[in-house]
C-alpha cells in the first residue's frame, strides 16, 4: 500500500512539473510527459557510415556467412561464472583463453563490413577492420574487449604470427623490456576482466609471481575457493553432507595445473595432462611437505575432505589418506601407481560419457603392462560408484566424451617420514593421516597374481578378503543425507 501511494505522488509531481514547462510534450492517453529517446550519437554514425544499409546487406547472406563461422565452443552451454554484477559474464572463458595469447605480431584477418551502418561500431570497425595484425588493431582503434565480441561472432580468425602458448603473464616475464606497448594493454585489460568475472581485487592477484601461478589459475582458484567456503559454510548451517554437484562446480571453477611429470599417466601424442596433488607430497628433491595449493585454498581440499567423509561407507569408514589427485578431460594410459600405501577411493564427476575405470585387481606386477590377461580386466563406472582398488595396481581409463574430472584419495608411501608439524598440517585440512604402524592390506587385501587365481574377482562391497570394492554412489548418498538429518533433528 505504502509502495502504490508513494508511486502515485510521483505521477502527480511529474504532470505538475509538465505543466509548468510547456516545451515538454504531454500524452494524451497517460496525461504523463511523453519519453525522450536519445539520439546518442545514432544520427551522426548514420551520417558518417561508409556504405549505405543496401549496399552492407550484399555481405550478409548465408553463404557469406559459412566463410565466416562461429568458433565451434559457441553452441556449448555457457560456463557459469561469478561476476559481481550476478551475471554469467560477457564473453566466454574459452574466449578469453585465446585473446590473451595473442601479441603484436599475432597476424589476424577480420570479416568485410561485418557491422551494420547506422551504428558508431560500424565506424569504428570499418576503421580497425583494416588491420593485419594485432598491434595495427590497436593503433586503429581497437579495443582488448572488441576482439572478445568480434571472435566469438566470427568476424576476426588468426592467421599465425607469433601467439603465446600461455595467457599473457607479466610475473612470468624476466626483463619487463621484454613487454611491448601492446603487451602492457592486453595485460591491464585481462586483469579487470578476471577481477569483474572473479569478484575479486587487483590486490588480490598480486601474489602470482611468488606462488609460480600464472594470473589466470590464481584468479580461477580463488573463486572455486570462495565457492567451496560457500558450500562449507552452508553445509555447517544446515546441517547436510557436501554434495557431488558442489564438488563438481568447484572443480569446474578450478584452474588445473599444466602437469608434465605425470610420464605414466600420459596418453599417446601428448606432452601433458591438466593434473594437480593436494595434500602431502614428496618432491625431486626428497622433502616431504603439504603442496601449496593446499595451503593457499583450503577451502577446496577441506570441502573434498568433507564429501568423502560424509559418504564413506561404515565397513571402510577408518580408511587413511593424506593426498587427494585431481584429474581433468585426460583418459590415463594403463599404468601403475608408484609407492603409494595402502587402497585408493576415486570418484568421477562431471557431465561426460564412457571413460570407466579398468582395473586388474589381481595384478602384482609379475607381468608386462601390454601382456595383462584381458579377461581379468575390471571396469567401473566411477560416476554412478565410489571405488576402492589398489593404485598399485595396473588401472587405465576407457575413452570419453564431455567433460570428465577424476577424485582419487591416496596414501603417499613416505608418510611415516612426515614431520610431526606436517602431519598436524594435513588433519587441519581434513586428511585422515595413517598411524606410523598401521598395515597396508587392512581394507583391501593385496593382489595374488593371476597365475595363482583361476576365477576372475569378485566386484562389490566385499570384505577386506576382496581386492577390489565398489559401492553405489546413490545408495552412499541417501545414507548421508539420513545421518545429517538426524543430526539436525538431534540439535533441535
Amino acid at each position: 500500500m505504502a509502495q502504490a501511494m508513494k508511486g502515485m505522488k510521483v505521477i502527480k509531481n511529474m504532470k505538475i512539473i509538465a505543466k509548468k514547462n510547456k516545451k515538454i510534450e504531454i500524452s494524451p492517453i497517460t496525461g504523463l510527459p511523453k519519453r525522450i529517446r536519445r539520439d546518442n550519437g545514432r544520427e551522426a554514425a548514420a551520417k558518417a557510415a561508409t556504405m549505405t544499409k543496401e549496399e552492407w546487406l550484399t555481405y550478409q547472406t548465408d553463404k557469406y556467412r559459412a566463410q565466416w563461422p562461429k568458433p565451434k565452443y559457441m553452441s556449448e552451454p555457457r560456463e557459469m561464472v561469478y561476476v559481481r554484477d550476478g551475471g554469467d559474464g560477457a564473453y566466454r572463458q574459452k574466449t578469453y583463453e585465446i585473446v590473451t595469447r595473442w601479441t603484436a605480431k599475432t597476424k589476424i584477418e577480420y570479416r568485410p563490413h561485418a557491422k551494420a551502418p547506422g551504428s558508431k561500431s560500424h565506424i569504428r570497425y570499418e576503421k580497425y577492420s583494416k588491420a593485419k595484425t594485432v598491434g595495427e588493431a590497436l593503433a586503429l582503434g581497437c579495443y582488448p574487449v572488441d576482439w572478445c565480441f568480434d571472435y566469438e561472432h566470427g568476424f576476426i580468425r588468426v592467421k599465425g604470427g607469433e601467439i603465446r602458448e600461455e595467457p599473457i603473464d607479466i610475473s612470468k616475464v624476466s626483463d619487463m623490456k621484454q613487454m611491448t606497448e601492446v603487451d602492457m594493454r592486453i595485460y591491464r585489460w585481462f586483469r579487470r576482466e578476471l577481477c569483474k568475472r572473479c569478484g575479486l581485487k587487483p590486490e588480490d592477484l598480486k601474489m602470482e609471481a611468488a606462488w609460480n601461478e600464472t594470473l589466470w589459475s590464481r584468479a580461477h582458484r580463488l573463486l572455486a575457493n570462495r565457492y567451496a567456503q560457500e558450500f562449507l559454510d552452508e553445509a555447517a548451517r544446515s546441517k547436510k553432507a557436501i554434495t557431488k554437484e558442489q564438488v563438481l562446480k568447484v572443480l569446474k571453477s578450478w584452474a588445473f595445473g599444466r602437469n608434465t611429470g605425470r610420464q605414466n599417466v600420459m596418453p599417446k601424442g601428448k606432452d601433458f595432462v591438466w593434473s594437480d596433488t593436494v595434500g602431502l607430497l614428496r618432491d625431486r628433491t626428497g622433502d616431504i611437505h603439504v603442496t601449496g595449493p593446499s595451503k593457499r585454498y583450503p577451502a577446496v581440499v577441506k570441502l573434498l575432505n568433507s564429501w568423502l567423509t560424509s559418504i564413506i561407507p561404515n565397513e571402510v569408514a577408518s580408511f587413511t589418506y593424506t593426498s587427494i589427485n585431481l584429474n581433468c578431460n585426460y583418459a590415463a594410459k594403463r599404468h601403475r601407481d608408484a609407492n603409494n600405501f595402502g587402497p585408493s577411493i576415486i570418484l568421477g564427476v562431471g557431465d561426460y560419457q564412457g571413460g570407466g575405470l579398468a582395473v586388474w585387481p589381481e595384478d602384482d606386477k609379475s607381468e608386462k603392462l601390454p601382456q595383462l590377461p584381458k579377461n581379468r580386466k575390471v571396469q567401473v563406472d566411477i560416476s554412478e560408484n565410489l571405488v576402492m582398488f589398489n593404485g598399485n595396481s595396473s588401472h587405465e581409463v576407457a575413452d570419453f566424451k564431455g567433460e570428465r574430472f577424476s577424485i582419487v584419495f591416496f596414501a603417499c608411501g613416505c608418510h611415516a617420514k612426515a614431520d610431526k608439524k606436517v602431519k598436524d598440517e594435513l588433519a587441519s585440512l581434513g586428511f585422515q593421516v595413517p598411524p606410523s604402524a598401521e598395515k597396508p592390506d587392512r581394507l583391501l587385501r593385496r593382489p595374488r597374481g593371476h597365475a595363482k587365481t583361476n576365477h576372475s574377482a569378485s566386484v562389490g562391497p566385499g570384505s577386506r578378503e576382496s581386492p577390489l570394492r565398489v559401492w553405489p554412489l546413490k545408495k552412499l548418498e541417501k545414507q548421508a543425507k539420513v545421518i545429517k538429518l538426524k543430526l539436525k533433528k538431534a540439535s533441535k
